[in-house]
């Protein structure tokens, strides 16, 4: 039997305007549910989450949520933006993928965030998600989440916020150039035998680098070479080292309910038209969800209908795109190319 995939204006989607599924129906995946939560405002997280998402659903049969932040008056995509709704999603949630930055999300749905997180919930996240909490209200419940909590002072409950704390990292500076230096994954030579990288090579992204020194106990899988160019023969840039692009580890919110993470510091839009780059977020997806088994290094990873994306730039998203623009197998993402 065909996949399927719940259709606008299927009853999920009615009651959620912030969310699209696709549910598929056969693969190591099945009976298992991916909450993804796409609201960055600069990397086109809006159409990296929902590619991925359908790779998953329709080669592997996961059932996959993805959340987007919006306009609060018109409904239509609003990268960044902190209006969200749905998170209830996580309480049956096998994994959270996150693609966030700067978010100031209400408590009563951080508090769902922070209920997976103390049942220790498996989580990868993309590019800004070290990043991806700036509460600004100080009453919040949730403050210590902030990517620079305890900047100010060393001693600080949870320093470096979600993104230290949990994926590994927090934001700390960009390493390279955008839009004039992209960069070449280099795979450990030592984390081959890694599932992550099983049948991964040639990972070139478009994505400039950022600085990043993986919390103790973080395991680098790859390090990112900066060029001095927009194509992958691009000469390497002589005076940048080669830093952490990409790792996992477990974290333990809750004393014995450890969970697993991937984290990369990249996953833009157009990162993912790398065959190379590609697989190794399909390997850490059914890795993070603990199916190491079903990693094979020449597992589908074909984009499912049209993917299209747009280069990465602040304010650069699709005007006017709702989810349910995205419903369905054969929608193309983003609704509308910008070429």
């Amino acid at each position: 039997m065909a996949a399927t995939c719940l259709l606008f204006p299927s009853l999920a989607m009615a009651q959620n305007p912030h969310m699209v599924v696709y549910q598929g129906d056969k693969g190591p995946g099945v009976g298992k549910h991916i909450v993804w939560l796409a609201g960055d405002h600069e990397y086109r997280g809006e159409e990296s989450l929902p590619a991925l998402a359908r790779i998953m659903a329709r080669h592997y049969g996961f059932k996959c949520s993805v959340f987007f932040t919006t306009d609060p008056k018109t409904g239509f995509i609003e990268p960044g933006s902190s209006n969200i709704s749905g998170l209830e999603a996580l309480k049956t949630a096998d994994l959270l993928v996150l693609f966030l930055r700067f978010q100031d999300f209400p408590d009563d749905q951080m508090q769902h965030i922070v209920d997976y997180l103390d049942r220790g919930g498996p989580v990868v996240g993309y590019r800004t998600s070290t990043h991806a909490f700036q509460i600004k209200r100080p009453d919040a419940k949730f403050l210590k989440y902030t990517w620079n909590n305890g900047a100010k002072d060393p001693a600080a409950d949870f320093p470096g916020g979600f993104g230290r704390q949990i994926l590994g990292e927090t934001w700390v500076s960009h390493y390279g150039r955008n839009h004039t230096q992209s960069s070449r994954l280099v795979l450990q030579p030592d984390q081959m035998s890694h599932p992550i990288l099983r049948g991964v090579k040639d990972v070139w992204v478009q994505s400039g680098g950022y600085t990043a020194d993986p919390i103790a106990g973080s395991t680098v899988l790859a390090v990112g070479q900066i060029l001095n160019g927009m194509t992958a023969d691009a000469p390497p840039a002589e005076d940048k080292k080669q830093v952490p692009v990409a790792w996992y580890r477990t974290y333990e919110q809750t004393p014995g309910k450890p969970g697993r993470v991937f984290t990369t510091t990249h996953g833009a839009s157009e990162d993912l038209l790398n065959d190379g780059f590609r697989r190794m977020a399909v390997n850490a997806t059914l890795w993070a969800a603990g199916l190491d088994a079903a990693i094979r290094p020449d597992g589908n990873i074909s984009f499912v209908g049209p993917f299209r994306p747009t280069t990465f730039a602040f304010d650069g998203h699709v005007k006017g795109m709702k989810p349910s623009d995205m419903a369905g197998w054969d929608t193309a993402i983003p609704k509308a190319s910008p070429k």
